[in-house]
């Protein structure tokens, strides 16, 4: 055992700790008298700081809340191995019930927090608290479970369970419910029911949980006369859930109380708003790196930082990479904090499979997912200063004995492992370790391989104890230099209610028939907040217009939405009614195409002589005075555009543009080119069209010859101009 590498010692510990694969009764190895040591290892005292967000970090910390059958186990985990366990938990997702939630009220998410709520609750001070026995706190849990779990379908608004939220789980389960907490829950409900103090919330798709934290905070900042709610006023709201739900109040921490969004960039410079870009919006591009646009100075609670300083215990949960765990990484107190603590242990958990959007291709390997060292370069690459100093293990999964055939369905859906690739790790100066830390049971019962929040905390404690015994830390080796981070600062609103107030200002004015189409824009908008206000201006409305009416020309494109430069219009082919959204990306088309406005004052074809097969045809357009167009772009930008599109500006005359087509070459004029690639830019399903186009992209340069070359740098610049002029992202 003693000539073993630390790495291989460690993984041996883990595996006899986490399999129970190791008799202590007689054996007298190295191996057994390790694993004795570290079960009797005192854990009791050790302070943990626990980041991340979603399913992954609540399901380490006491298991996923949100899975049907948790109650029948809810009190596992790092919180049970650990009680001075804080967890802090991100604030930037932006989907479901949350995304809903942030549309109307000026707040960060809080559907993770929810999450982890449930999952921090622990049986001795739910017992403790309303003077239950164990099988009474055990329907306890489950009516709590159904509770906060509950989602309401779509438009449908029973305020009644608003006011009262025991109706929402079956009448046999309520007796279990202690009356004090129901008198709060029903409190909570009614303040954000209609006749309430606070603002009222439509409970139409929201999880019944969100509702009430919401109105938890909301109460909180009322009484403390802040708008919008203040750290204090949040803190204070989840205390005052966690005191009457068995969970340990101030230990649950959002990252922040300043609301922001994410800014996902792609290594062919698209750069968009929202997490929930990164699951909806396939680019087939690796993510090049991640910021967060903070609605002014994000504030964290230096309470926070000072107990990150003071962690003996500091880990980084599984998770999703680009959209759970580096956005907290973005603030630089958070970042400061742990860099400064040099003593504590440092464990970053990896997750078992590659994520769709977010780690299935790579940026070494444009083929392949993620491995574990490239989640690594990811830290180093996003986060102030580097990862050093963030790391001294790597937690990874030891599928080893998993069976092929699950594999093989894992694999058929798209997913594969996240490979542990230890010489590079270890180059790295972070100690590669695996263990069997997935879930028998949920395989054998579901065919799925989820991480077991008994086994994790065990083999967090294992390493706890062997870091004790061996020290685990390498401070000789150092990560590669990072880059620096991309600052972002948005301008004119404090929360994202804010961006779509003034969308709807824009709207409003402005004729829809059928009136429908108005809720489709709203949709858009939402899901596309790179749009910005200015791109709304220079239409006065849309209509969908019948086929018989319908007498735009086929000869450039089969596009059936448009805007009509002379009225103002945004036509739409009938054909979309029934197609939604093959309608939301033509509707983006004819937005785009807006953009320009009324740019140009004439267009026509010169045919030149011996026009046939071998012949030659030149497409001619005279741009407006500048003060006539009434254009989103100025003046150079439009320029620098038609450049890019391939227009050539006459010497003789510089409103005057035209391009040169050999017999029947095939070309795109530049304002229908525009909204494909406004379409293609903030969804590349609606902007399908370019995906060909674009395809060059994800060829390395060093494969491409001249002519391609410059193609390539053509498109890169066309991107470039919409990512900077048009969506206006910092660089």
């Amino acid at each position: 055992m003693n000539q073993d590498p630390p790495g291989k010692q460690v993984e041996r510990l883990l595996e006899a700790l986490v399999g129970g694969g190791v008799s202590l009764d007689r054996d007298r190895t190295d191996l057994s008298r390790l694993v004795r040591d570290a079960r009797s290892f005192q854990c009791r005292d050790i302070r943990v700081v626990a980041f991340g967000g979603g399913t992954g970090l609540s399901t380490v910390v006491g298991g996923n809340s949100q899975l049907e059958d948790w109650p029948e186990n809810p009190f596992i985990g790092l919180k049970q191995e650990f009680p001075f366990l804080d967890v802090v938990v991100c604030t930037t997702d932006d989907g479901g019930s949350t995304g809903l939630l942030l549309q109307e009220l000026p707040m960060i998410g809080v559907g993770d927090l929810r999450k982890l709520l449930l999952s921090m609750i622990l049986e001795d001070r739910l017992r403790e608290t309303y003077g239950l026995d164990p099988i009474e706190t055990r329907q306890l849990v489950r009516l709590i479970h159904g509770l906060f779990n509950h989602r309401f379908p779509p438009n449908h608004n029973p305020f009644k369970c608003l006011s009262n939220p025991l109706l929402v789980v079956p009448r046999s389960w309520r007796k279990s419910c202690p009356e004090s907490l129901a008198r709060l829950l029903a409190t909570l409900g009614q303040y954000v029911a209609p006749g309430g103090d606070g603002p009222t919330l439509k409970p139409g798709g929201h999880c019944l949980g969100n509702l009430i934290l919401t109105a938890a905070i909301l109460r909180e900042a009322s009484i403390r006369g802040v708008d919008p709610p203040d750290v204090e006023s949040i803190e204070k709201g989840l205390d005052t859930l966690a005191e009457v739900l068995g969970v340990v109040p101030g230990r649950l921490h959002p990252a922040t109380s300043t609301p922001g969004q994410l800014v996902l960039r792609y290594s062919n410079g698209v750069a968009v708003r929202g997490q929930r870009k990164s699951a909806v919006c396939r680019r087939d591009f690796p993510i090049d790196c991640v910021a967060v646009e903070f609605f002014g100075n994000p504030v964290v609670k230096q309470d926070l930082c000072r107990t990150i300083r003071e962690a003996d215990l500091i880990l980084f949960a599984p998770g999703s990479l680009y959209t759970s765990i580096l956005p907290i990484l973005q603030l630089t107190d958070v970042v400061t904090a742990i860099k400064e603590n040099r003593k504590a242990l440092k464990i970053l958990g990896a997750n078992f499979w590659i994520q769709e959007g977010e780690t299935d291709i790579s940026l070494r390997g444009r083929n392949r997912g993620f491995t574990v060292s490239e989640l690594v370069e990811a830290y180093d690459q996003n986060v102030p200063g580097g990862s050093a100093g963030l790391f001294d293990v790597v937690l990874s999964a030891n599928l080893e004995h998993v069976p092929g055939n699950v594999l093989s369905n894992y694999a058929l859906e798209g997913k594969s492992p996240i490979y542990l690739d230890r010489s590079r790790l270890a180059g790295f100066g972070v100690l590669p370790v695996e263990a069997t830390i997935y879930s028998r049971r949920r395989l054998r019962v579901a065919h799925v391989i989820h991480h077991d929040p008994e086994k994790f905390a065990l083999a967090v404690r294992g390493l706890v104890f062997a870091h004790d015994r061996f020290n685990l830390r390498c401070e000789s080796l150092r990560p590669h230099a990072s880059r620096p981070l991309r600052q972002c600062a948005p301008v004119g609103i404090s929360a994202l209610c804010d961006y779509r107030k003034a969308m709807s200002r824009e709207l409003d004015p402005k004729r829809f028939l059928p009136r429908q189409l108005r809720r489709v824009f709203d949709e858009i908008l939402w899901e596309n907040r790179d749009i910005r206000p200015g791109h709304l201006r220079n239409f006065r409305g849309a209509r969908i217009i019948p086929s018989a009416r319908w007498h735009r020309s086929n000869e450039w494109d089969n596009v059936l939405g448009y805007y009509d430069p002379e009225d103002k219009m945004i036509y739409l082919h009938e054909q979309l009614r029934n197609d939604p959204e093959r309608l939301k990306g033509n509707l983006l088309v004819a937005l785009g195409e807006s953009l320009l406005g009324r740019y140009l004052e004439g267009r026509r074809w010169i045919d030149w002589e011996s026009r046939g097969e071998w012949g030659a045809r030149c497409y001619e357009i005279r741009l407006r005075p500048e003060e006539e167009r009434e254009c989103f772009l100025g003046d150079a930008q439009l320029k620098e555009y038609l450049r890019l599109s391939r227009m050539v500006p006459n010497p003789e005359d510089p409103r005057t543009y035209r391009i040169t087509l050999n017999g029947n070459e095939g070309f795109t004029p530049p304002g229908l080119l525009f909204g494909l690639l406004y379409a293609w830019y903030l969804n590349n399903d609606y902007g399908e069209i370019l995906e060909y186009e674009m395809s060059l992209l994800r060829r390395p340069p060093q494969k491409l010859i001249p002519c391609q070359l410059q193609e390539r740098d053509r498109k890169q610049a066309l991107i470039a101009l919409f990512r900077k002029e048009v969506f206006e992202h910092a660089e």
